[in-house]
């Protein structure tokens, strides 16, 4: 194969594929991108085995069409590094000789037959949802989540489909927090997960999210039972499921709550920030007081010393007092707009708190045991 591709737009594809490549060593022919090349088509693929990107690179023009393997590493640092706006690759099972005005490297090739095969996107049941929407979905929910190190019950590695008729909804939790995003989606074919409960690793999330730059570009989500494909234009993102079972969330959200409290995303998220700047490894806890018009945020560390914030608030109930890690608080509010409303449900100081923008979004947090203060 022989192209002639703009650097930058190479660049980006590549940078973007290698999200798909494998964190440890599998098998050493997956460290390379696989290009295939057509008539005026340049293809790239990535994959762990248990994730693959297809991703079509544009800006390119095709002298000699055909396949081969580029050493990511490499690729992306020669890519990177050059000035040149438009570079030659010429590559095949022998080499890989990449050209610019006055440079030229070349790398020992592989076998691009050798490389795993990634499936296309042929599905005829999907549900389709504006890359907008997706978006904002995977950010307010992603970041739940259970890292793999940290996972004690179910398959909380990932982020829960829920696709039925029109409805689309993302769930998250990792036991101590609970995120959920809904949305309007186009069904096609009668696709549903009915029944079923998929989990999508947060690795093929946060890619499929990496690639959502254009808010009205619709997506096509496609489950199987082991496996989801996931089309947007330029790319199409194959993943394995997590295994086991998501836990019922819906018995875990309260159902009752003795006050509600409308709160500013913008505010809120600056009190509580300031107040957890006196928190330490020992004492990860701000406590929050609700009172008449205003709100109390109070931290202490043994070391570190105590924050006191205030700030008014629209509450006129009874005085309640709960308190949070501000950290669970700080992932919510950061990846919403600062003049997003939102209204927070309580009962007492160890049940569960709500907080919730309508329609669309809930999220749930465990609150810290009560502690006395001095």
């Amino acid at each position: 194969m022989k192209i002639i591709c703009h650097r930058e737009g190479l660049l980006s594809a590549c940078q973007l594929a290698s999200v798909a490549l494998p964190a440890r060593d599998v098998k050493p022919i997956l460290k390379n991108l696989k290009a295939v090349v057509e008539a005026e088509r340049c293809t790239l693929m990535a994959t762990d085995l248990e994730l693959g990107i297809r991703m079509e690179v544009r800006g390119i023009k095709v002298e000699e069409p055909g396949a081969a393997l580029f050493p990511t590493s490499r690729i992306v640092s020669i890519l990177r590094e050059s000035t040149d706006d438009e570079m030659t690759i010429e590559a095949g099972p022998d080499s890989c000789i990449v050209r610019g005005s006055s440079a030229e490297f070349e790398m020992p090739g592989e076998d691009p037959g050798a490389f795993p095969d990634i499936p296309s996107f042929a599905e005829e049941k999907y549900h389709e949802l504006p890359a907008g929407l997706m978006r904002e979905m995977i950010r307010r929910t992603i970041f739940s989540a259970a890292a793999a190190e940290h996972s004690r019950f179910g398959a909380t590695t990932g982020l829960l489909w829920e696709l039925e008729d029109s409805h689309a909804a993302l769930v998250a939790t990792d036991g101590r927090r609970l995120a959920l995003a809904q949305g309007q989606a186009d069904n096609h074919g009668g696709h549903t997960t009915k029944g079923q409960m998929p989990v999508v690793p947060t690795k093929a999330m946060g890619l499929l999210e990496r690639n959502l730059t254009e808010p009205d570009e619709k997506i096509r989500i496609s489950l199987r039972p082991n496996e989801a494909l996931m089309k947007t234009e330029r790319a199409m993102i194959y993943t394995r499921l997590v295994e086991g079972r998501f836990p019922n969330y819906r018995q875990v959200l309260p159902t009752k709550h003795n006050a509600k409290v409308p709160l500013t995303v913008g505010p809120f998220l600056s009190a509580v920030r300031q107040a957890a700047i006196m928190t330490d490894d020992e004492s990860k806890r701000v406590i929050f007081n609700f009172a008449k018009k205003k709100l109390t945020l109070q931290a202490r560390g043994a070391e570190s010393g105590r924050s006191k914030i205030e700030m008014p608030i629209d509450f006129d109930g009874k005085a309640m007092e709960i308190s949070f890690d501000p950290k669970f608080l700080v992932d919510m509010l950061r990846v919403l707009e600062p003049d997003t409303p939102l209204t927070l449900e309580l009962t007492d100081s160890n049940t569960p708190a709500v907080f919730r923008h309508e329609p669309d979004y809930l999220y749930v947090v465990v609150p810290l045991v009560a502690a006395s203060r001095e």
